[in-house]
């Protein structure tokens, strides 16, 4: 069973940035397309952006193309995602999982979903 761990959120001030990391022990990790979501209080789960396994390509929700970026370091099992320009409505628990269906945005077709971690974006 495959687990991922998430780190790096907290409070910030709209326009600062954040950068968050998922990090897992297993040792086929560049097999998986690996993506970020996010829920907000209230809200449904909602696809962030995503990378696959050896890192050549990435795709992004509207709202954060420009300001979000994913990247991964398959030498360390972790996949990132750093958030710049934030703003109050990025505020969200953001989690990571694993993906065998690159291209997807789908809840679905991701699993191994980590605890997540608090981003909270102050006006």
């Amino acid at each position: 069973q495959v687990q991922l761990v998430e780190s790096g959120g907290g409070l910030v001030q709209a326009g600062g940035s954040l950068r968050l990391s998922c990090t897992t022990s297993g040792r086929t990790f560049s097999r998986y397309a690996m993506g970020w979501f996010r829920q907000a209080p209230g809200k449904e789960r909602e696809f962030v952006a995503a990378i696959s396994g050896l890192g050549a390509g990435t795709y992004y929700a509207d709202s954060v193309k420009g300001r979000f970026t994913i990247s991964r370091d398959n030498v360390k099992n972790t996949v990132y995602l750093q958030m710049n320009s934030l703003k109050p409505e990025d505020t969200a628990i953001y989690s990571c999982a694993l993906s065998l269906a690159y291209g997807s945005r789908r809840d679905p077709d991701f699993g191994s979903w980590g605890q997540g971690t608090q981003v909270t974006v102050s006006s």
